[in-house]
């Protein structure tokens, strides 16, 4: 019954997210990305031998279908379609200029026997797999050096059967980090579309060093004691959209990345120009949207807006350390409604973990230019953790129009860092009390003194 009650309630949620009318800023990727191609070649997986009866193996099927599309990449294209029917495969990679299609009543499914996902080298900007040292497990779905590529359905389904790999993590019995559920490497427009995706092993949907990529109209589920399972984890990526989409995980919500430590300093290949707007979802243990913790390459232009956040650890959380390096900034924040929140707005400069022993402790990150703005959020823990680093202190911080009903006494923490706010309840700390206007506003990002007063219009998409 509690499984059937939240099912609808993502449902109606969904559906006051779709009819609700948006305004869009002029240098949003999410302009810059058509969501639709038509392709003049399509088959079917069963012309290629699958059958999707949840228990044949089709890794093949998948395999052989895609190397016969590849002739078509020159000839504007083509489809793969997979029809109803529950489709188990292990890892299998994409093509340039395809389109994955899935019927309505489509489920592929991740093998649960690891050795159908490959093992490949580790990400240069990571230096080792995320969990263990050495290589990673290859993502259900993969693409590396493409172009042109969408994964989308009518709401079809992508479920990578996570349980094992969990249970695996708990145990310590892993030779190798976890898989991601679809990971796109090197690409340049990328479309991900339509689907709902369960039961990631790892991150779910993870576009690395890509461009022009838009992920829209998702809906991501797992268990929210299930370990590390992000939901879309835009890493060393630009001109990035993520929209309309319902994301209920065990971990972050949306995770923006950069590489880690000394790989991602060296790699040096930026997170930019990333668009997020009307998403909504539960965080388990981690936060609606983070940023980090490995940064290191470096995140900016940060543009999120209309969120909705239920249930979480955090709601909005920016993690890095010494021996990050790199920076966070330009970072503008607005519409955001949070209910039964642990920790509303969470900075932290000492999360920890290091791939090796070889980074740099005096790599110290830069944090700075950071708005938030037009919080509503009740039944909230702390309003927030605010925690530099003793001789970096993050600069700019600048909350405004910000109420926030909170149990504790004493609801902001703030150390090593210098910043702004205007119409902030409760009482901001003392490191943040210099009203941003209206010396200020030119100090923090995308404020300035007409906009002391925004509109607000997000009630009309929370469910009653």
């Amino acid at each position: 019954m509690k499984r059937s009650v939240a099912l609808l309630e993502v449902l109606l949620l969904l559906t006051f997210i779709s009819k609700a009318s948006w305004a869009v800023g002029g240098s949003s990727p999410c302009k810059l990305i058509s969501p639709l191609e038509v392709r003049p070649h399509s088959v079917s997986i069963t012309e290629f031998g699958a059958v999707g009866d949840g228990a044949t193996l089709n890794t093949k099927a998948f395999q052989n279908a895609i190397f016969y599309l590849q002739s078509f990449a020159d000839k504007g294209g083509a489809q793969l379609f997979v029809p109803a029917g529950r489709w188990l495969t292990g890892s299998f990679e994409l093509i340039s200029h395809l389109t994955l299609l899935l019927d309505k009543k489509a489920v592929i499914l991740g093998s649960e026997n690891s050795s159908h996902w490959p093992v490949d080298d580790p990400l240069p900007s990571y230096g080792r797999g995320r969990e263990l040292p050495g290589g990673r497990h290859r993502s259900l779905i993969h693409g590396h050096n493409l172009t042109d590529v969408i994964i989308t359905g009518d709401n079809g389904t992508i479920d990578g059967q996570g349980s094992v790999w969990w249970n695996w993590f708990r145990n310590q019995s892993l030779n190798y980090t976890r898989p991601h559920l679809v990971e796109m490497r090197n690409s340049t427009g990328v479309v991900i579309s339509n689907l709902t995706f369960l039961n990631s092993p790892f991150w779910t949907i993870h576009p690395v060093y890509c461009s022009r990529v838009l992920v829209q109209n998702v809906t991501i589920l797992a268990p929210l004691d299930s370990p590390n399972t992000d939901g879309i984890d835009p890493d060393s990526s630009d001109d990035v959209c993520i929209e309309d989409c319902y994301i209920s995980t065990g971990d972050d919500i949306i995770a923006i990345k950069s590489g880690w430590d000394e790989y991602g300093i060296s790699y040096a290949r930026p997170s930019s120009n990333i668009t997020i707007r009307r998403v909504a979802g539960v965080a388990g243990l981690g936060a609606g949207l983070a940023i980090g913790s490995e940064m290191s390459g470096g995140v900016s232009i940060v543009h999120a807006e209309d969120l909705q956040f239920f249930n979480s650890s955090n709601g909005i959380r920016i993690k890095t350390a010494p021996g990050r390096g790199g920076y966070i900034r330009n970072v503008y924040i607005s519409n955001v409604t949070m209910t039964d929140v642990k920790i509303a707005i969470r900075i932290t400069g000492q999360y920890g973990e290091h791939p090796d022993e070889f980074y740099d402790p005096n790599a110290l990150p830069i944090v700075d230019m950071i708005t938030i703005k037009d919080v509503v959020g009740t039944n909230i823990g702390r309003a927030g953790l605010l925690e530099g680093i003793e001789g970096d202190n993050f600069l700019n911080i600048c909350l405004s129009n910000i109420t926030l009903t909170v149990t504790k006494k004493s609801p902001w923490n703030c150390s090593f860092i210098q910043g702004y706010s205007s119409l902030v309840s409760p009482r901001t700390c003392e490191l943040l009390s210099e009203s941003i206007y209206p010396r200020h506003s030119s100090d923090c990002y995308l404020l300035s003194s007409h906009l002391q007063s925004p509109g607000r219009n997000i009630s009309a998409c929370v469910p009653g």
